[in-house]
């Protein structure tokens, strides 16, 4: 089936006016890539190297870069730091190599997605929509929502900590806003990939990944959380208890950026597995949910309409 026809049903919810840029060395790679994301309403831009790639970043501003790793003259996780420290641009990292820490590396380079070749090109565009789309439920309060020192401003696409802006990847602020939206709720690494990524299967370690960057920005002592909690077996909780007065303020690590993905209240389309021909993507295989279990704390707030149930071992 052509590109063209595949998205023909879906160009009412394409996302003409964004920008993307793709970032590979790899011709054959680059036109397939632009080609299905063309079909799906977007604006392209390619570059075949790390530093002319960068430059166009500068001068273009895009929406989103699709990055490979592995580039000529600038590593993909250069390009990848140095477009998250000095612009707020969402990256998608492609990468041949499959195994997890080197996908980690991307990730925490500030990468918000990635994919490992070879890819299935639809499933590209659908994780492209997933993370560009901006998706506020009607149902969800307007105002600012106090979640023990913590307040989250949906509007203002900003959460505080003790009246201090944090600075956070758009990933980041997605996850922290799901939790905070739900405090005291023990939630698998699964629920929070299918809330949070809008994903069905994917690696789980993307999601521990990004907990454990969370963590250092929100934790007087990140090795001993005591807000964003492990529960062993089952996933993650997020206990708003008063940090104190001695505790360390928090820090700004990595420049903010704009909204994607699922957002509170709300859960993305799934990404569709392998697609009858295309070339499937590879396996994603989970990791482990490192840190330690801290005791349960009540909230200092009452539980907020529309929580989820806990998650299942």
């Amino acid at each position: 089936m052509a590109p063209s026809q595949f998205f023909a049903s879906m160009r009412a919810d394409a996302l003409s006016d964004r920008r993307i840029l793709v970032i590979d060395d790899d011709p054959t790679v680059s036109e397939v890539v632009c080609r299905y994301l063309r079909a799906a309403g977007f604006t392209v831009d390619e570059a075949l190297d790390g530093l002319s790639g960068l430059h166009l970043a500068e001068q273009l501003r895009p929406d989103l870069v699709v990055l490979d790793r592995m580039l000529p003259h600038l590593d993909g996780i250069e390009v990848c730091r140095r477009v998250r420290t000095n612009w707020a641009i969402p990256v998608i990292m492609l990468t041949a190599l499959g195994e997890e820490e080197d996908r980690i590396q991307g990730l925490e380079a500030g990468a918000d997605d990635y994919l490992v070749k070879p890819f299935s090109p639809r499933e590209l565009v659908l994780r492209v929509q997933s993370v560009l789309r901006r998706s506020v439920p009607e149902s969800l309060p307007e105002g600012v929502i106090e979640v023990g020192e913590f307040s989250l401003d949906l509007g203002a696409h900003e959460i505080r900590l003790r009246g201090v802006p944090l600075v956070l990847t758009s990933r980041e602020f997605d996850l922290l806003a799901y939790l905070v939206w739900r405090p005291s709720k023990v939630l698998s690494r699964e629920d929070l990939m299918r809330s949070v990524w809008g994903w069905e299967f994917g690696d789980l370690s993307t999601v521990t990944v990004h907990v454990r960057r969370l963590r250092e920005k929100i934790e007087a002592d990140p090795a001993h959380p005591r807000v964003l909690n492990t529960v062993w077996g089952v996933g993650y909780r997020f206990d708003p208890v008063a940090l104190g007065a001695t505790d360390a303020a928090p820090r700004p690590v990595v420049a903010a950026g704009p909204a994607s993905g699922a957002v509170p209240g709300a859960v993305s389309g799934a990404v569709s597995g392998a697609v009858p021909g295309a070339v499937p993507s590879a396996a994603l295989s989970g990791a482990g949910v490192p840190g330690a279990e801290a005791p349960a704390a009540a909230p200092r707030n009452a539980a907020l309409p529309g929580s989820p149930a806990a998650g299942t071992p």
